[in-house]
């Protein structure tokens, strides 16, 4: 009678430990506090956050009340990365994530996407929309402060097909962290904003 009642015991003992390592690895709250720190604080609680479930794939973990779509950092990659940007690229962003997952190199995402784009069946913002990234390969996110340390700030300002000359913008930057056009009269021409790094 006594072995089983022990042996009863180790096995509810072992099903409240893998329980609770389950509910361990679930760190959506962690991805989402860290993937919003990329925007600033006031666009933070209404953002969509788009993370990682424990197969690595990527799904919504958290739906959003404004017009903010953050990505958490990808657990696959080295380095810290996460990203925050304007709700009119979810189409633009989401083709390529779907074209990457099938095995596409960024030369491949940017031909189909600007065929895509130029016949009108990838639909494009209309107005000038933000990406915001913060990433650094020595980045880390502390839940505790609720602070990333190890990683640095850019913007990036998307307005399809324009150039320089429509916009008065120059093609390399000429001040540390200044303004220019990359990837000018294409469906992902976007003004680059990258600031002295600050870590």
């Amino acid at each position: 009678m006594k072995s089983h009642l022990n042996l009863s015991f180790v096995l509810i003992f072992s099903l409240l430990y893998l329980s609770g390592c389950a509910q361990g690895s679930d760190n959506s709250a962690e991805q989402i506090g860290a993937a919003v720190m990329a925007i600033p604080e006031d666009l933070r609680d209404g953002a969509k956050v788009l993370g990682y479930d424990q197969k690595g794939e990527l799904v919504t973990l958290r739906e959003g009340t404004n017009n903010m779509i953050c990505l958490a950092d990808d657990p696959n990659k080295a380095g810290f990365n996460v990203a925050c940007y304007h709700v009119d690229l979810e189409a633009f962003m989401a083709r390529g994530r779907a074209l990457k997952k099938e095995g596409k190199n960024a030369n491949e995402v940017f031909d189909i996407r600007e065929a895509e784009a130029k016949a009108g069946v990838l639909k494009m913002p209309e107005n000038p929309t933000t990406l915001h990234i913060l990433s650094g390969t020595e980045g880390k996110y502390d839940a505790a402060t609720n602070t990333v340390t190890g990683a640095n700030y850019r913007s990036v300002v998307y307005i399809p097909f324009a150039t320089a000359e429509s916009t008065g913008l120059p093609l390399q930057p000429q001040v540390p962290g200044g303004p220019w056009i990359m990837d000018p009269g294409t469906h992902r021409a976007h003004i680059m904003i990258t600031p002295p790094p600050q870590n």
